[in-house]
């Protein structure tokens, strides 16, 4: 089983790298964190490159929510889900291989693009010397990005297309939250309000880096549930 497991995770890579559009939107996301902290860096007197960094992350989010939604509704072109199936039967074992394919991707993307943003921030600005950088707003923001494309992952799980999920998130992280957030405190517990934290840490007078990254992760996760269950039990 582990042998059978481990392949299909390569299997699942693979086609990952096959997949142009995927592979379009993972380096257009890296193209677009060089673009942006170069822009911010050049519009700001500040030498810091952290804040360059942690100051693009809402609009670099958008790439990751677009390579997950595409890891799966690629698959339901042409009805490909049905012959991935045929391949390999076992419904969670696929899934659960595409899932590591995904977060492996995501993570070399997120690495990537904070890293690349971080070295263009730094030599954009000139003085913001890399020397003292504190690392823990870096790592949340590379955390983050790979968790909120996560989320689009699973959702797209659930809706099974391509249009449905992709609007629904950017619906949710451009629209919804900052509408909400200007009206209610509870927007707090939106994924992407609670996740924010990871590199954001004074964000809120209320969450703590560490309950706000469990409260994304309890989104994932039950979406991720419900999404399993509906990807076993119905017909592809």
């Amino acid at each position: 089983m582990n042998r059978v497991f481990t392949n299909t995770v390569a299997a699942e890579l693979s086609k990952l790298r096959g997949l142009p559009a995927v592979m379009t939107a993972m380096h257009g996301t890296v193209a677009a964190s060089i673009v942006l902290s170069a822009a911010v860096a050049a519009a700001t007197d500040e030498a810091n490159v952290v804040q360059v960094v942690v100051q693009i992350v809402p609009f670099v989010q958008i790439g990751f929510l677009i390579v997950g939604v595409l890891a799966v509704a690629t698959e339901y072109e042409g009805r490909q889900i049905r012959t991935a199936l045929t391949a390999t039967p076992n419904r969670p074992l696929f899934l659960a291989a595409k899932t590591i394919a995904f977060v492996t991707a995501a993570a070399t993307t997120s690495a990537a693009s904070v890293g690349a943003a971080l070295a263009t921030a730094s030599v954009t600005l000139r003085g913001g010397s890399l020397s003292f950088v504190d690392s823990r707003p870096l790592a949340g923001a590379a955390v983050y990005l790979v968790l909120i494309g996560l989320l689009g992952f699973a959702v797209t799980v659930l809706f099974r297309s391509l249009i449905p999920p992709l609007v629904t998130m950017l619906a949710v992280v451009l629209i919804a939250s900052p509408l909400l957030a200007s009206v209610t405190e509870h927007a707090r517990w939106l994924p992407d309000r609670a996740g924010r934290l990871l590199y954001l840490s004074n964000a809120d007078p209320i969450l703590t880096p560490g309950t706000g990254a469990l409260v994304l992760v309890a989104w994932i996760a039950v979406i991720a549930v419900v999404a399993t269950w509906t990807f076993w039990s119905r017909d592809a």
